[in-house]
């Protein structure tokens, strides 16, 4: 597995990476999950993959396996800021307000959405090492850009799978049903720097 990281200033060095992580994410969202978002027949895209946005994908033999995107809590473009505060602000009805405990804008903290592994992943130790892979590059960019914290809209047995490679995960608001997957999620915060453990508040 390889991995690598990138904004909307040098993805085109990366090939068809971009592309095919937005057909993966729409493989898993749209088609497996049933979510209710941006797409059309062949990728996922939403508001938030603009040129704020920073990405780190795993590839195997040349194919994208996994990622996920990451943007700082004080970005804006044009009418959005990011994925969670547009949430507290109402702006997002699938996604309820008080799933963020207060609003959150500063350059310390990163928001990290839209995480994928490819079912093509089949074994444990090896999606263990992909999301390993993930998470790694979005805290080196997060910490680049002077970063101590990432923040994540995730499954509540995200925490556990995080704890286990070494980051310290906890879990900051209340969790809430997605009607349409019927999945439990919450708002994670961890250090961005492995072994910390989360500044209390």
């Amino acid at each position: 597995m390889d991995s690598i990281t990138f904004d909307f200033s040098d993805l085109h060095r990366h090939g068809p990476a971009f592309y095919d992580y937005l057909r993966l994410r729409k493989r898993f969202f749209v088609d497996g999950l049933g979510w209710d978002i941006p797409h059309d027949d062949k990728v996922e895209m939403d508001q938030y993959d603009n040129p704020l946005a920073r990405y780190s994908l795993v590839l195997r033999d040349g194919i994208v396996i996994g990622g996920a995107r990451t943007m700082p809590t004080t970005a804006r473009w044009g009418a959005h800021t990011y994925m969670l505060r547009d949430a507290l602000a109402g702006k997002l009805p699938d996604i309820p307000a008080s799933v963020m405990p207060q609003d959150i804008r500063t350059p310390e903290v990163w928001e990290c959405t839209r995480l994928v592994i490819s079912d093509a992943v089949r074994s444990q130790s090896e999606r263990s090492l992909c999301l390993a892979m993930i998470v790694d590059g979005l805290a080196d960019v997060a910490r680049a850009h002077g970063a101590s914290q990432l923040l994540s809209l995730s499954p509540l047995t995200l925490v556990r799978a995080l704890r286990s490679l070494g980051w310290q995960a906890d879990r900051i608001g209340e969790p809430y049903r997605n009607t349409g997957d019927g999945r439990q999620y919450a708002v994670l915060a961890m250090p961005a720097a492995k072994g910390v453990p989360l500044a209390a508040e």
